[in-house]
């Protein structure tokens, strides 16, 4: 009797699992040769495809130099070497990927040794498997504050999730966060899921991971040490908190209008819509305000604004406590 594992056995050795590695660079220069060597050396990858952003700096001259002698290496550029940021540019390393499964490495960070060894295991075992996600730690370039030591050890879910389980929980944050990093999926993932949104300057990592998270079958791989760690440096964006404020309204946004074009459950779009109202409708603006913005939100998706969820999170049904307290009121005549 052929058991399971020997059946998981079978199809690790005989899956094609060719990885093309995606690095979006822009003024790197002090960091890009790290980040592409930790890529190249992993027996997995087949190529690593650095998109050069409109660099301004040695980025490009330093890729081109690692490519001599290693055809793994390949480097492409906007049209006019124009820079268009980080979703178009990984974008672009899409469409020119060749392997079947993707994985993402920001240019300052880098990947550890075996990154990919237990992704594999995990997609032959688990034939609907569309990607996987793992921990992601932190090396520190410069100095570190006692906080930053405390808050920044590694990146990863402290629960073993089912799939279905897996977008109601990285929305809320209940066990953790995930960085793009630490995930690897099906190349074919994309055309489910649409590629990543320009619009977004910030977050747009955040807004595909949960996509993927609506639309895909995501399993776990390894959670209790890093595949990857991210570099912390003076320039790192995730330090513009103003940045990330406008931004994480808008990707919300942004999924919501998605979520009703690619026929997500009202289950999910009701707990975007709960996250959509706490980042959106806590900074006290008035009730005119409020019920104007609701309406944009309608007019640029119907389905949503006719919809059951429409009527809970309008305005005045959502502050209704707040409004009309007097009926209420638990006082006694």
């Amino acid at each position: 009797m052929v058991t399971t594992q020997v059946i998981s056995l079978i199809r690790f050795f005989s899956m094609n699992f060719t990885v093309s590695v995606i690095i979006p660079a822009y003024n790197v220069e002090t960091f890009i040769a790290t980040a592409v060597q930790s890529a190249v050396i992993q027996p997995e990858v087949t190529e690593v495809i650095v998109v050069d952003d409109g660099s301004t700096d040695s980025t490009k001259i330093i890729v081109t130099e690692l490519q001599q002698g290693n055809p793994k290496i390949k480097i492409f550029q906007h049209e006019g070497g124009k820079n268009k940021g980080r979703s178009a540019t990984r974008n672009l390393g899409i469409a020119k990927a060749q392997s079947n499964y993707i994985a993402f490495l920001d240019a300052d960070d880098y990947y550890v040794a075996n990154r990919f060894t237990h992704d594999k295991k995990v997609f032959a075992k688990n034939l609907d498997c569309d990607g996987v996600y793992n921990a992601v730690g932190f090396h520190f370039y410069r100095d570190a504050n006692a906080n930053e030591l405390k808050k920044l050890k590694l990146s990863t879910i402290s629960k073993i999730l089912d799939p279905k389980d897996f977008f109601e929980a990285i929305v809320a944050s209940k066990y953790g966060y995930l960085h793009l990093n630490g995930i690897v999926v099906k190349k074919t993932v994309f055309d489910v899921i649409g590629v990543l949104n320009e619009s977004l300057v910030v977050a747009e990592d955040s807004e595909i991971i949960f996509k993927m998270a609506l639309k895909c079958q995501m399993y776990p791989s390894v959670l209790d040490e890093p595949v990857a760690k991210r570099g912390i440096h003076d320039a790192n964006i995730f330090t513009a908190e103003a940045l990330y404020k406008i931004y994480n309204i808008k990707l919300y946004e942004e999924l919501l209008y998605w979520s009703y074009r690619n026929a997500i459950s009202v289950k999910n779009k009701d707990l975007l819509l709960k996250w959509l109202w706490f980042f959106k409708f806590r900074d006290g603006r008035s009730l005119l305000n409020h019920i104007g913005y609701w309406g944009r939100l309608g007019y640029k998706s119907p389905q949503f604004f006719l919809s059951s969820l429409g009527i809970k999170y309008f305005p005045i049904v959502r502050l209704r406590k707040n409004i009309f307290s007097f009926l209420y009121s638990n006082k006694t005549t």
